[in-house]
């Protein structure tokens, strides 16, 4: 699989060493580990406001390389899809994976030893079990009725 992310160029560590909110926009889609569990449909508990994750992948993710199939303009197909900057982090954190690198580094944690700016190869996120490679069903397939049917634990 290609890295569809130039990481060539960056600062070595410089999510360590640059304001989150400083961050160049070639930095802060480097951060992305490509693990895809943003592009899952989650349920949200009304009463509890808990976020579950579930297998039903939007239907742009690419089940295989782990990626959004049309990402430079995904929103004129899915309006909803939310962009995650820096000004945006802290009102999304209630739903964003327990893995994700733009939350580790928000919350002053290092990223893990299999995320592609460590490892220095993005198939790790996918060998290290992380990813939802070949694990979704597209949202097409799944009546929205049927999602929690669908719900899942984070792979971590």
């Amino acid at each position: 699989m290609t890295d569809p992310i130039d990481r060539s160029g960056l600062a070595p560590r410089f999510w360590e060493k640059t304001r989150f909110d400083r961050l160049s926009e070639r930095e802060w889609e480097a951060l992305c580990d490509g693990c895809g569990k943003c592009c899952l449909n989650k349920l949200e508990d009304e009463d509890t406001g808990e976020v579950a994750l579930t297998n039903v992948a939007c239907r742009l993710f690419d089940d295989s390389s782990c990626r959004c199939a049309q990402y430079p303009i995904r929103h004129q197909f899915v309006p909803e899809c939310i962009v995650l900057k820096p000004d945006t982090i802290a009102d999304n954190l209630y739903w964003m994976p327990e893995t994700c690198a733009y939350r580790l580094v928000y919350e002053g944690r290092p990223l893990f030893d299999w995320h592609p700016l460590i490892s220095g190869t993005p198939d790790t996120v996918h060998t290290a079990g992380i990813s939802m490679q070949h694990r979704t069903v597209p949202e097409f397939e799944i009546d929205e009725d049927d999602w929690e049917d669908h719900i899942i634990e984070e792979p971590t």
